[in-house]
């Protein structure tokens, strides 16, 4: 019995002495890695195999033992944009990565908004761009549709250059932003694209943030289950979000939150504590744009419109930016406006400005401050406003004021650089003001530079 357990031992060693090193299907051919940064590399091999791995912009070789778990993982520094490179990965058996770029990583994520691509309407903005859209150095990386009930360390998908083929079925959202990026930073892009028609924010966040949190775990009892797509908790950030985090990226961009709609009392607190789990699972404070819900016909009350003030609330954490989109839409019938051209411009804008500190990127929504009160008016501050306003077809629409009673009345506006003064007659002590909020509110004040200004309900202080 006993050479028989020393036999199998021998036999179990020598088998995994000649395992074969593995990789996240992330660490593939076509890649784009961070940038001036700390990358890791990572994988499984045979418990305790060597291995040895030399990327091709430097001369140092990395060298590294895979633990009891066959898991093994280097940090490499980056230099600055550029490519193609190749990674050699030495062990029992040898692998070499090609194609490899350096550049600027983001997650692209959401529902149907953010996956909408042009073979889904045959767009003519993403169909204007197929002679060119391979000179703008984009790769992208596509992630099935895939739950879990724990956090899985792969994901199935594969690197692809963007060409007039691959960006039929990419995210239009993602693609315009990446674009943006690519004509004004001068490097690889590359975009992972992970998002899923219908789901709600519950299964894009972990699901102990939810399962501890009795306000939110009610919510998510409430959400209609469907044969399309997941409603739990961390369904989705488990297979398709908690994959990609030891991959470093620069940031990521969101556009999400019609699922939540009738969920809305407790979207805003969901949506930051998801920010703030994507964060932590990174262990980094990367930056954070979406993009508010567009105006669409939901139903007869305003629970979009209390989502959209939800989702700007999220603006109090640190190094987010939000885009509106009330200035889109050409038919609230429709929950997915054709226009991905400006949303995805829009965000770029946000992270050029925020991001890479390029400030000629400056063309943002006026959002809501602060207000108070002088005599039988309200006075409220808007941001990115300092030049002053535009109305847009006659009289400022869906702008009411009212006082103590909350009975609301359409509002007399003066307009001034970086506010707005609102009063009606019948108003002696304003209380409350609202704009623009509605389910398909489509507003028509704008600052100077042609940008919506974003929906809001306030109570004067």
């Amino acid at each position: 019995m006993k050479k028989k357990c020393l036999f199998i031992a021998s036999l179990v060693f020598m088998l995994s002495s000649q395992a074969q090193i593995r990789l996240p299907n992330v660490l593939s051919n076509g890649m784009v890695l961070q940038q001036n940064s700390t990358v890791k590399l990572w994988g499984w091999a045979g418990p305790a195999e060597k291995i040895s791995i030399q990327p091709s912009w430097t001369k140092d070789t990395l060298k590294t033992v895979a633990d009891g778990n066959g898991k093994w993982m280097v940090k490499v520094n980056t230099p600055k944009g550029g490519g193609p490179y190749e990674i050699i990965f030495l062990g029992n058996d040898t692998i070499t990565l090609n194609d490899v770029w350096l550049g600027e990583v983001w997650v692209c994520s959401g529902q149907s908004n953010m996956e909408f691509t042009y073979n889904w309407r045959k767009t003519k903005d993403v169909a204007a761009d197929f002679p060119t859209c391979n000179q703008y150095q984009l790769h992208f990386f596509q992630i099935p549709k895939t739950t879990a009930f724990t956090p899985q360390e792969n994901c199935d998908g594969s690197w692809k250059n963007c060409d007039s083929n691959t960006v039929k079925n990419f995210s239009a959202v993602a693609y315009f932003f990446g674009k943006m990026l690519s004509q004004n930073l001068h490097v690889p892009i590359g975009l992972i694209s992970s998002n899923w028609g219908g789901t709600p924010a519950e299964t894009w966040t972990p699901d102990s943030i939810v399962k501890n949190n009795p306000r939110l775990e009610a919510a998510q009892q409430k959400l209609k289950v469907s044969q399309w797509w997941p409603v739990g908790a961390g369904l989705a950030y488990n297979a398709m979000i908690a994959p990609l985090s030891n991959f470093n990226i620069s940031g990521t961009i969101w556009y999400q939150g019609e699922s939540n709609v009738d969920t809305y009392s407790t979207y805003g607190e969901l949506f930051k504590d998801m920010i703030t789990s994507w964060r932590k699972a990174w262990n980094e404070e990367f930056p954070f744009y979406f993009v508010q819900i567009a105006p669409f016909q939901y139903g007869n009350n305003e629970n979009a419109a209390y989502l959209r003030q939800a989702q700007a609330d999220a603006l109090v954490l640190p190094r987010t930016g939000m885009v509106v989109t009330s200035d889109l839409v050409s038919d609230t019938t429709d929950i997915h406006p054709h226009d991905k051209h400006d949303v995805g411009y829009r965000l770029a804008e946000i992270a050029l400005n925020e991001t890479y500190g390029q400030k000629q990127f400056d063309q943002f929504s006026p959002m809501y401050v602060s207000s108070h009160r002088e005599g039988n008016k309200a006075v409220i501050a808007l941001s990115n406003a300092d030049k002053g306003f535009i109305v847009k077809g006659g009289a400022i629409k869906d702008l009411y004021i009212a006082g103590k009673d909350g009975i609301y009345y359409p509002a007399d506006v003066k307009l001034a650089p970086g506010k707005i003064t609102v009063y009606n007659k019948k108003i002696a002590e304003p209380a409350f003001v609202k704009y623009g909020f509605n389910n398909t509110q489509m507003g028509n004040l704008f600052n100077k530079e042609n940008m919506p200004v974003a929906p809001f309900k306030i109570e004067v202080k």
